[in-house]
């Protein structure tokens, strides 16, 4: 089992400028912990979204880190231009000496793509996402670039700009479509799912049996991993009493760009609204070291997961609050499985 960090840096109170001083802190913590990678999410115009140029901030990731892996979780490819984006990517894994991770997804929430002008439909949303991950897969493996899309027309254009690793940094795509592991195999894209243990099992058993129609050996398989909302404190109680105050600040963030446009309506019936809920639903869980390897044992026997990308910083949790859920996770959860 492999664990990693995800989150979203939502707004949290303090300066935006503290806030990411604080999360390098952090970062830089868990850089000498035996976590594999840190991943951050992309979101527009909300408070969920206190990086929503992920490379930006990933770059100050790659310099004050030494073995720490980074990326997006996800880039959404919809909103960039695909040569932009691939040089983007090689300067991030340079600036990484070759620990990039390359997220791609389309996005979760087309109230965000209205802002930037794009269309919302779901099917043009599909060809454009698709049209540009061909276009970066493609442009990062060549040394000149032809493409000839619906959205996009690129003649003879050269291909200066290299990753580090080669052919492609490793990718990674969010999903709950098990078919997606038509696709996402060929590329070997590690995938991750939200939501129940059975979504991820469900996702992960429809990728092996693709993995394995294809002939590929199972020992070089892709990451199959979820993501879980964890705090960890002394106790069982202290811990609660932590999650539940988190929990409501990043729900609240988590909505907000759907209430001001006024589709509260739209928003996704599947996000759980508040921690007992969600700890009631076994999708997150808050308590001691004892407790949190009790719960993640159980999930990981139900989902059949090779990978965690734990979502230890979120909400109102202070600093200090999430620097001893990282250092009791690291210490006293992640050994048990290692």
């Amino acid at each position: 089992m492999k664990f990693g960090l995800f989150e979203h840096i939502d707004h949290t109170g303090p300066s935006l400028a503290q806030q990411y001083d604080e999360r390098l802190t952090l970062i830089q913590a868990a850089d000498r912990e035996n976590f594999h990678a840190y991943h951050l999410a992309e979101h527009h115009g909300s408070p969920l979204g206190g990086a929503p140029s992920p490379g930006v901030f990933l770059s100050a990731v790659a310099r004050s880190t030494t073995r720490l892996r980074l990326g997006p979780l996800v880039y959404l490819l919809p909103l960039y231009h695909p040569l932009r984006l691939i040089e983007e990517i090689c300067m991030l894994d340079q600036l990484s000496h070759g620990r990039f991770e390359l997220g791609i997804g389309r996005g979760g929430a087309a109230v965000e793509h209205r802002l930037f002008g794009i269309s919302t439909d779901p099917a043009e949303l599909a060809r454009r996402f698709e049209e540009v991950r061909d276009i970066v897969v493609r442009g990062l493996t060549s040394e000149v670039l032809d493409y000839d899309g619906e959205f996009y027309q690129l003649s003879n254009v050269p291909m200066v700009m290299k990753p580090v690793q080669r052919p492609i940094p490793p990718m990674w795509y969010g999903t709950a479509n098990p078919e997606t592991a038509t696709w996402t195999v060929p590329l070997r894209i590690n995938v991750l799912t939200l939501g129940p243990t059975s979504r991820a099992r469900t996702v992960g058993d429809r990728y092996r049996a693709e993995w394995a129609a294809q002939g590929n050996d199972p020992a070089t398989m892709p990451f199959i991993g979820m993501t879980r909302h964890l705090v960890v404190a002394d106790t069982d109680a202290q811990a609660c009493d932590i999650a539940r105050r988190a929990h409501a600040g990043f729900n609240a963030k988590l909505r907000w760009l759907w209430d001001r446009s006024g589709q509260a309506a739209a928003f996704p019936a599947h996000f759980v609204a508040d921690f007992d809920t969600a700890m009631a639903a076994g999708i997150t869980c808050a308590g001691s070291p004892a407790t949190i390897r009790d719960y993640l044992a159980k999930q990981f026997a139900e989902s059949g997961i090779t990978y965690l990308a734990a979502g230890l910083f979120f909400g109102e949790m202070t600093f200090d609050e999430m620097m001893a859920s990282l250092t009791l996770f690291a210490h006293e959860v992640m050994p048990a499985f290692a």
